[in-house]
C-alpha cells in the first residue's frame, strides 16, 4: 500500500472544493484508464465513472462510491503534505476514500474473479453541494444502472479494523434555515417607540429549541441548532432587523414535516406578537441516509471476510450525507470504518489515517465478491 499512501498524502496537498475538482477527476481518470477500465469523465460536472466487467457471466451491476471534494477551509496540519492551496482542505478523509476506491479498482482489473459488472463512481461535491444528485440529474443511473450502490466513509470515533453499519438510517436529513425579523428600528433609549427585533428574535431562539422535545415522540431522534444571531451596529439603537441561522436533522419524512411546520408557526407568532414582519427560508438539502436491509447484511458479510470487526451500529449519525440521493433510487448502504485514533472530522487538522487504506479496499472488494456469489 505504500504506492497508494503517497497518491493519499498527494491529493491531501492539492485539494479542490466541490465542482472544482478538475485536477483530482484528471487524475482519477488517467488511473482508471491505465488499470484498463472504460472511463467516463464530466458526469454531474467533474464526476469520474469507470466500469470493469467481470470474467465470468453476470448482468448485475454494483456502483461503489467515493467522494472527492476537500472542504473550504485552513489546514492546520503539520504534516509535509499539508495542504499547499490557502483556505482547501481534506478535512473530512475525502483523499483516502479516493485512493481506497482506485486501488479496489487495481485489485479487481488485475484479476475480475466476478461476475456482472462493477461501476467505480467517484463523486464531486458532497459537502453542502448535492453533487450526488447532480450526477444523477446528468444520467449516471441510466447510463450505469447499478442494481445497488456502496459507499464507505472513514470514522475516526472507531478504531482501526472496525466497521459499523445499519440497516434504515444511517445519517439524518440535513435542513438550513434562516429568518428574518424586520420593522423595528430605534433609539435605545426609547423602546416605547419602536418593536425590538433583538428581544423578538431572542424569544424566537428560546421557543425553538423547545420544538423537538414538545412537538416530537419522545422515541423520535432529532435536532435542531440555532448557529447565528446577527442583528445591530450600535450600542445606543434598535436595530431595524435582526436574522437567525441554524440546522434541523431529523430520520423520518414525518418529524422533517412536523419541525418544518412548526418552526414556520412560532416564527409567524412570535413576530405578529412583536408588530414585526417575518422572513423564513427553510432549505431541505439532504434526505436521511437510509441503508437496505439485504446490502446491509452483505456490507457486514463482506466486512468479515475482509477481517474486520463487523457489528451493527447502535444509532444513526446526526450528520448527513449526499449519498442518501443515490440510496433513494438504488439498494445499497453505507458504512463507517474506523480510522481512529484522531482528530474529528471536519477538523483543521485532521488528516486522513493511512492504516486505514488496506482494510477499506478489502471490504470494497469483499462486496463486489459477494454480490458475485450472491451472498
Amino acid at each position: 500500500m505504500q504506492k497508494w499512501t503517497s497518491v493519499r498524502r498527494q491529493l491531501h496537498q492539492h485539494p479542490e472544493t466541490g465542482f472544482a475538482e478538475e485536477k483530482t477527476a484528471a487524475r482519477i481518470a488517467e488511473s482508471l484508464r491505465t488499470m484498463g477500465i472504460s472511463v467516463e469523465q464530466g458526469i454531474g460536472k467533474t464526476g469520474v465513472v469507470g466500469l470493469l466487467q467481470g470474467k465470468r457471466p453476470g448482468q448485475r451491476m454494483i456502483g461503489l462510491r467515493a467522494d472527492m471534494d476537500a472542504l473550504p477551509m485552513q489546514d492546520q496540519g503539520s504534516s509535509a503534505w499539508a495542504s499547499s492551496t490557502a483556505g482547501v482542505a481534506h478535512a473530512c478523509g475525502h483523499d483516502g476514500h479516493i485512493v481506497m476506491l482506485l486501488a479496489c479498482a487495481e485489485t479487481l482489473a488485475r484479476n475480475p474473479d466476478f461476475s456482472g459488472s462493477v461501476c467505480f463512481i467517484f463523486q464531486p461535491a458532497e459537502e453542502g453541494l448535492a453533487g450526488a444528485r447532480a450526477m444523477i440529474d446528468d444520467g449516471l443511473f441510466s447510463r450505469y444502472p447499478c442494481d445497488a450502490v456502496y459507499a464507505i466513509h472513514n470514522w475516526p470515533e472507531l478504531p482501526l479494523g472496525e466497521l459499523r453499519t445499519r440497516p434504515g438510517p444511517m445519517m439524518a436529513a440535513a435542513d438550513r434555515f434562516d429568518i428574518t425579523l424586520s420593522g423595528g428600528g430605534g433609539h435605545a433609549a426609547q423602546p416605547h417607540l419602536s418593536p425590538d427585533t433583538l428581544l423578538a428574535i431572542s424569544e424566537l431562539v428560546v421557543a425553538l429549541n423547545s420544538l423537538v422535545p414538545r412537538t416530537l415522540n419522545p422515541h423520535e431522534a432529532a435536532l435542531l441548532t440555532v448557529t447565528q444571531i446577527h442583528g445591530g451596529t450600535s450600542h445606543n439603537m434598535i436595530p431595524a432587523a435582526a436574522t437567525i441561522t441554524g440546522t434541523v436533522r431529523t430520520f423520518s419524512p414525518q418529524a422533517r414535516n412536523t419541525l418544518e411546520r412548526q418552526l414556520r408557526l412560532k416564527t409567524e407568532h412570535i413576530s405578529a406578537a412583536s408588530g414585526l414582519h417575518a422572513e423564513i427560508r427553510y432549505h431541505r438539502y439532504y434526505p436521511a441516509t437510509c441503508n437496505s436491509p439485504r446490502e446491509t447484511r452483505l456490507a457486514l458479510a463482506a466486512a468479515e471476510r475482509a477481517g474486520l470487526i463487523a457489528q451493527q451500529a447502535d444509532y444513526p449519525a446526526l450528520t448527513s450525507e449526499d449519498f442518501s440521493f443515490m440510496l433513494q433510487e438504488k439498494p445499497g448502504a453505507y458504512v463507517w470504518l474506523g480510522s481512529g485514533p484522531g482528530y474529528p472530522l471536519h477538523h483543521p487538522c485532521f488528516d486522513f489515517n493511512d492504516q486505514a487504506i488496506p482494510y477499506g479496499v478489502r471490504w470494497l472488494c469483499e462486496v463486489v465478491y459477494g454480490e458475485s456469489d450472491g451472498l
